[in-house]
């Protein structure tokens, strides 16, 4: 078992619930030991870092600083957002001892550990779908998905910028494809997997928000894909939950399930309800595990 420290974010700890569920009892059937963070706070999205981007840079160490006490050199995160923001106020606390101090100075002024630059923060798709992992999701995938056609769905914030993030080609990711193989489905590819949803502009512009988030519901019907998977809770938001203002504006139902992808290999690895919860979804996920069940 590989020990990581755990952060699994807002939303997965308020309305994805069901993300940090399948997480949890998926994680030992790949390998994974979880050693929650529990005194740590929401990793400032990109509003934080935008107004306050020194507040913005505490907030991420003293998650990393958290991190670290836990005596691991990971940590795991199951959302796009969170891995961007900690691996950018990761990257500038291990390149300046000067800020790396002074932030430091900071968090133990407050109770908090400081923070010595000494972990690694990994998303969860990335933990199994290359080395160890993979090979641990293969075995454990003994149920499969049983020739289902999934529409991978990256977002922006887990691709791009490269060189913060560098696990995929931001132009032609194949990590979730191999995923959804390995588990037995067939990974339908269209273009707009890569795009952003639309989530960060919902509220300022909720016309070209839609706009976005209608090109990859729509090339994934068309493509013929059974249901879509994210690896980001704040896509899956927007995909579930907004198809039915997708409904309102352009008349088209689409009524594609979208799962987490924890979820996705969950189903593979045979989890139960109890532990997918998938009935907490918007658009039914019933289409997907009847299909399964025949």
């Amino acid at each position: 078992m590989r020990k990581v420290a755990y952060y699994k974010g807002c939303l997965a700890s308020l309305s994805a619930k069901e993300l940090d569920v399948a997480t949890r009892a998926l994680a030992p059937k790949v390998g994974l030991e979880l050693e929650e963070l529990e005194s740590v706070t929401c990793c400032g999205a990109g509003d934080i870092h935008e107004a306050e981007p020194d507040y913005y840079l505490h907030l991420n160490a003293r998650i990393l600083a958290y991190a670290e006490a836990t005596g691991t050199d990971t940590l795991m995160t199951v959302c796009n957002v969170c891995t961007l923001n900690l691996r950018q106020a990761n990257h500038a606390l291990k390149g300046d001892e000067a800020l790396l101090a002074r932030v430091n100075d900071n968090l133990v002024s407050v109770g908090a550990p400081a923070y010595s630059g000494s972990v690694d923060v990994l998303h969860f798709l990335w933990l199994v779908a290359a080395g160890e992992g993979y090979e641990l999701l293969k075995r454990a995938a003994h149920r499969g998905l049983q020739g289902l056609k999934i529409a991978p769905f990256y977002g922006c914030q887990i691709l791009r910028p490269s060189k913060l993030l560098g696990f995929d080609d931001p132009d032609r990711p194949e990590s979730l494809e191999r995923i959804i193989e390995a588990c037995g489905g067939e990974a339908i590819d269209y273009p707009a997997k890569v795009k952003c949803c639309g989530f960060p502009i919902i509220q300022a512009r909720e016309d070209v928000a839609l706009a976005e988030l209608v090109q990859p519901i729509e090339q994934a019907k068309e493509a013929g894909a059974d249901a879509m998977v994210t690896p980001c809770p704040l896509c899956h938001l927007s995909l579930d939950a907004w198809q039915s203002k997708l409904r309102k504006q352009t008349g088209k139902d689409f009524q594609m399930p979208v799962l987490h992808l924890s979820q996705l290999i969950g189903v593979a690895a045979g989890l139960s309800e109890s532990e997918l919860k998938f009935k907490r979804h918007v658009v039914s996920v019933e289409p997907v595990v009847e299909k399964l069940a025949v």
